[in-house]
């Protein structure tokens, strides 16, 4: 069964608690929504495994830690996941990064997909799908489904706000993959919107209206 990790950090809090404001601009929103990717991503891979190996030190020979495998992949949910992409790779600069483009049908409010480009051995990696917002759980799910028919395996779930109904959504239906999530919000209004949120988060990333 899955696990809700919600991310209670006194760091990542007055991140987001900066980036709900209507008026913080795309320029601070952007290095915000980065940032707060750093910071989870670090909480997120904690449980990454570890194997020992031998060195030399300047002063003698050790055993030391490194990452086992260290194959991991960083997969945004086009557009705004784009924006969480450059703080999960300060952590993680190994990574290789995929994309997956969805798009919200406005009448049914579920996601109709565009762009699919992953690593080869998309398989062999842990992945890490990324996404400020989880709303309904459409687009979420929907990447998630694709990312299984691709091979994948391990895969885990970053968003940034989420609305009780996202993560219900997401439980039932990849009760397999883990759910890391910057905040729990309250609800969905009737026209899909995380509520109180914070918008649209790739309107606000890339300054568009």
């Amino acid at each position: 069964m899955s696990k809700v990790v919600v991310m209670d950090h006194p760091l990542i809090q007055h991140k987001i608690g900066i980036i709900r404001k209507k008026e913080t601009g795309s320029k601070d929103f952007r290095q915000l929504i980065s940032e707060i990717a750093m910071l989870m991503c670090y909480e997120a891979t904690r449980d990454l495994k570890l194997e020992e190996i031998d060195i030399e030190t300047p002063i003698c020979k050790a055993v030391v830690k490194e990452l086992k495998g260290k194959k991991l992949a960083v997969v945004p949910i086009l557009r705004a996941g784009l924006g969480m992409v450059e703080g999960m790779l300060s952590i993680i600069p190994a990574a290789k990064v995929g994309h997956i483009g969805l798009y919200r049908d406005p009448e049914t409010l579920e996601p109709v997909e565009y762009y699919c480009k992953l690593p080869e051995d998309i398989a062999e990696r842990e992945v890490y799908v990324v996404d400020p917002m989880l709303a309904t759980g459409g687009s979420a799910a929907a990447a998630i489904e694709l990312l299984k028919q691709k091979g994948a395996k391990k895969i885990h779930f970053m968003c940034i706000v989420a609305a009780p109904e996202g993560i219900e959504r997401m439980k039932k239906e990849h009760p397999d993959v883990d759910i890391y999530v910057g905040t729990r919000d309250e609800k969905l209004n009737s026209h899909g919107y995380i509520v109180p949120g914070l918008g649209d988060a790739g309107d606000r990333i890339f300054g568009t209206k």
